[in-house]
């Protein structure tokens, strides 16, 4: 029923809308992606202040009418994760993962575990910031998200047998139709995916965010690959790269 909602939140973009609002898009933990509008906010006695910028992690206070839009109607700061708006790889991670969780989990399903995740994800970016990460190092962070994602929207890749006819011996590559690595006999329509690519996708799904694996360049362009194949073929989507270069 339409009326009063508080749920905590995360701000995943915000978009100027006629001479004062914003039109936001929020991802909450019992209510997936919600669309909401802010009144004024950008007026400079805005009773919002800052709060409703992206990366935020806010308790937001919103009122359910009959449009489409909820209406902010308050913001309490639970965390706005300062550290990390002044280092700009950073920043492009944090908006890379937002709109990844946005883009992904476009609905109104609730994912208690994805708000969870995008949580620790913007928090251990906030950590990290301005510690001066190798572009190796940062891309294994993003790419260890994006499988995380996967494995909570049921698309992870089939990593422990041939995902064709169950081999489990001489997984040489992967098949983004098939859903996962191919042995030889069934390598047709693949592309190469080494063993390192392979470890670090098994190892990303199997540690926490903060214990993500390492891996060296080029299986980490195996392995955004692999993530990119599978999201083309089987959620029709394809997600700008994890990590700028």
């Amino acid at each position: 029923m339409p009326g009063p909602v508080k749920t905590e939140a995360v701000v995943l973009r915000s978009m100027r809308y006629g001479e004062a609002d914003r039109i936001l898009h929020l991802y909450t933990p019992a209510r997936g992606r919600v669309g909401a509008i802010a009144k004024g906010v950008r007026r400079a006695r805005s009773r919002f202040g800052g709060r409703l910028e992206p990366f935020f992690r806010i308790q937001a206070e919103l009122h359910e009418g009959r449009g489409e839009l909820l209406t902010v109607t308050g913001a309490q700061t639970v965390d706005p994760h300062a550290r990390l708006r002044g280092d700009a790889r950073s920043i492009d991670a944090a908006a890379r993962a937002c709109d990844a969780v946005g883009r992904l989990f476009e609905t109104g399903e609730p994912h208690p575990g994805v708000f969870n995740l995008l949580c620790r994800q913007l928090a251990l970016l906030d950590e990290q910031a301005g510690m001066g990460d190798t572009p190796a190092a940062s891309r294994a962070g993003s790419l260890s998200f994006r499988l995380k994602l996967m494995l909570a929207a049921g698309l992870a890749p089939q990593l422990g047998a041939c995902a064709s006819c169950g081999e489990r011996e001489h997984l040489v590559g992967f098949s983004g139709a098939a859903g996962g690595v191919v042995c030889a006999a069934c390598e047709a329509g693949s592309f190469p995916l080494g063993a390192e690519a392979h470890e670090f996708m098994a190892g990303a799904l199997g540690s926490s965010l903060q214990e993500a694996p390492g891996a060296g360049e080029q299986a980490l362009a195996q392995a955004e690959r692999a993530i990119t194949a599978t999201l083309e073929h089987h959620a029709h989507l394809r997600l700008m790269p994890a990590f700028a270069a």
